[in-house]
């Protein structure tokens, strides 16, 4: 029966083709059918582009074919690269021009054969999956990147693939506009042509910063682990993939347990690419990578500013072609001996205080960081807590609350009531529990008093003193309530030293940088600092009268053993709850500096106070800086507050109120309620339709690199 069905068929077949014109063919329909059956079995991307050249004709095609061909010629080949290629050489020197440090240049090109498997399936998960699918553009992953950026707000997703990255690395700048986009698009197209996947993933692995001063993976894994790139297991695969996002951000060098969480989330991707097993991937998230230890020249005392400075280097230059150079403010003896003293004062007082950390930062007037110091020793911790740690500065955030206040109308002399706030429900106390009655701005200031503190921040408005801390140059989130005079609102040690340094600088605003200048070792400028028009941020008058408080502390007041002999200076002690943080942060004529004490983990130390370690950490930081200056005051002669030369030529200030600083009706239940509530802001005009949505909509475009 089988054969009886299939024998009519085959002479059907054969009679088609002895008598037929048409034999051998199949019916239209059928050819139709199976052409859109091949079709649909190729990529979509190539059924784009043969869609486009029918559509658009051969001029087109004609287009595309002449730019690629520019491209070739003009372009040696990219894969020459690997036999001369090795890590770029990065030098960081001092402001003196000494070498602080001098990382990579060792042979670090690493073949993708020599690397294993699930590194590279690492780094396809985390940064282009469709890597093996599209031809150097992915638009579906474009239009999905642009659909979640719009939906979250913000710049959430990247759309560009790694053929793109490496386009824009070998041959781009780091500007955005429709041109420099463009030009990358056809250049990872060239790519594709010219080099094929397994080499574009090559030299890409090769090439891409991973934090820290390494370009490249081989480099990277040395630098992190202090293994070649060929034996790192899954979870290191994992971490170094997962720098590459934000190498500052996940470093394992400086953020360990967020670098771990990045891998757990590179390690998710994996296994929902199919790379690997959720068995297998949960055990690599088991594991308790070993980190590379301490370097030999990682004991100079400079190893937490280099880490800076490298770390703004992928924002300031594209990758190098060559060895780089940078230029920075650090000072290297003073940094070296600032950093002797921490130890010092940690290993002795701070022992037996219970206080493990400190951080230091100085910087000259004009915003040029000299010192800065992360921690007690960058071998134990590599974490900058002078950058990166928000920690609550108690009383070191009253100056915000003053300054508020003076603008308002208020001078020194005001007075302003020392006394619990009853029936509010909260009323801080002072240290030692007692209360002053009325007393003027600059002796509450002088002795740090709470309650003074907390009636003058409700009643010139929190939201006052938040836009103030603000205009100074606080970046943190800071609660508007009755506690933010006590500084219970988390901030940085650089944030609240830049913004008293708006004081030292006369008003003006304080642009703090480090690097000076990013060269090639051929001396081809790539970057350099050019300082911002200054700003007049506070009126001469309030920085006089801020001067004039802020000296008193020093004279009088909780900053006693900052004093500085022979040189006027004026700052501010903060000591939060608990005694968790202890603060100092201070400026003279010439450099402004803070210092921050305590624990990571949050640990109270024994009754450790702004006055007591910190404050004497900040005078014997501050004369060594000052040591080579001439005194501001000659021996024998009346000392001469730093208000007096701020006063010198500044306008008159404002009357001085004859009573004591009141409210307007006596205090109830509800005063830290209405108060916060009279100084809400006016609600906003609703947004004409639309106009928002595409307001939205551009500013995202400008920070994905589309358009300016």
């Amino acid at each position: 029966m089988h054969g009886a069905t299939a024998f009519p068929r085959s002479g059907a077949r054969a009679m088609g083709r002895s008598n037929s014109p048409n034999a051998g063919r199949a019916p239209p329909l059928a050819r139709s059918k199976r052409t859109r059956g091949l079709l649909c079995r190729l990529p979509w991307e190539i059924r784009l582009g043969f869609l486009a050249i029918v559509r658009l004709g051969p001029p087109a095609f004609l287009i595309v074919a002449a730019t690629l061909a520019y491209y070739t010629l003009r372009i040696p080949d990219p894969m020459a690269l690997r036999l001369k290629n090795q890590a770029p050489v990065v030098r960081v020197l001092a402001r003196d021009g000494s070498l602080l440090s001098e990382r990579g240049g060792s042979d670090a090109y690493m073949p993708i054969d020599l690397l294993p498997r699930h590194l590279i399936n690492a780094v396809i998960a985390t940064e282009d999956r469709r890597f093996f699918k599209h031809w150097g553009i992915d638009p579906s992953g474009m239009i999905r990147a642009a659909y979640t950026n719009l939906s979250q707000g913000r710049v959430a997703q990247g759309g560009s693939t790694l053929t793109q990255q490496l386009a824009k690395n070998l041959f781009l700048g780091s500007e955005r506009t429709w041109a420099r986009k463009i030009e990358e698009l056809i250049l990872a197209l060239w790519l594709e042509v010219r080099l094929g996947k397994r080499n574009i993933l090559e030299l890409y692995l090769n090439r891409v910063y991973f934090g820290a001063g390494a370009y490249g993976v081989e480099t990277a894994a040395q630098r992190f682990f202090a293994k070649s790139a060929r034996e790192v297991t899954l979870g290191e695969a994992a971490m170094l993939a997962g720098l590459l996002k934000a190498p500052s951000r996940y470093s394992p060098a400086s953020h360990p347990p967020m670098a771990r969480e990045r891998a757990a989330n590179v390690l998710g991707k994996m296994v929902e690419a199919g790379f690997i097993s959720a068995q297998e991937g949960e055990q690599a998230a088991g594991e308790a990578p070993r980190f590379s230890g301490l370097l030999p020249r990682a004991r100079s005392g400079v190893e937490y500013a280099v880490d800076a400075a490298l770390e703004r280097l992928p924002t300031l230059v594209a990758a190098p072609g060559s060895d780089l150079v940078i230029e920075t403010t650090i000072d290297p003896s003073l940094q070296h001996r600032a950093q002797t003293q921490v130890q010092a004062l940690l290993a002795s007082e701070g022992a037996a205080a219970n206080a493990g950390q400190a951080g230091v930062l100085l910087m000259d007037v004009d915003g040029a960081i000299r010192v800065l110091i992360g921690g007690r020793a960058y071998a134990e911790s590599q974490f900058n807590r002078a950058i990166k740690a928000r920690r609550q500065p108690g009383s070191a955030f009253k100056m915000f609350v003053y300054l508020a206040a003076l603008e308002g109308g208020l001078t020194p002399d005001s007075t302003v009531l020392d006394l619990p706030i009853l029936g509010s429900g909260w009323s801080p106390r002072n240290e030692g529990a007692g209360y002053r009655g009325a007393v003027t701005l600059r002796e509450a200031l002088a002795l740090s008093m709470n309650a003074a503190a907390a009636r003058l921040n409700m009643s010139v408005g929190p939201r006052t003193t938040v836009a103030l801390a603000h205009r100074l140059g606080i970046r943190s989130p800071l609660r508007a309530d009755a506690s933010l005079a006590l500084g219970t609102s988390e901030v940085t040690l650089i944030e609240l030293t830049g913004a008293y340094g708006v004081l030292a600088n006369g008003g003006r605003s304080v642009d703090m940088h480090l690097v000076r200048r990013v060269r090639t070792a051929g001396g081809t400028v790539l970057f350099e600092h050019h300082p911002e028009p200054a700003r007049v941020l506070v009126a001469p008058a309030h920085v006089a009268a801020m001067n004039d408080m802020l000296g008193a502390v020093l004279a009088s007041g909780t900053g006693k053993r900052a004093a500085l002999p022979g040189h006027a200076a004026a700052g501010k002690t903060g000591t939060s709850q608990d005694f968790r943080d202890a603060w100092f942060v201070g400026y003279t004529d010439e450099f402004v500096a803070g210092v921050w004490v305590g624990n990571d983990d949050g640990r109270s130390m024994h009754r450790v106070m702004g006055g007591s370690l910190p404050a004497r950490l900040w005078r014997d930081i501050m004369l060594l800086a000052l040591e080579d200056r001439t005194p501001a005051l000659p021996s024998g002669t009346a000392r001469r507050s730093i208000a007096e030369v701020a006063a010198a030529g500044a306008p008159p200030a404002p009357p001085r109120s004859s009573g004591p600083l009141l409210p307007s009706e006596p205090i109830g239940a509800d005063f830290i309620e209405r108060a916060i509530a009279a100084d809400a802001p006016a609600p906003e005009p609703p947004p004409e339709a639309g106009k928002d949505w595409m307001s939205r909509a551009r500013g995202l475009l400008r920070e994905l690199g589309f358009g300016t």
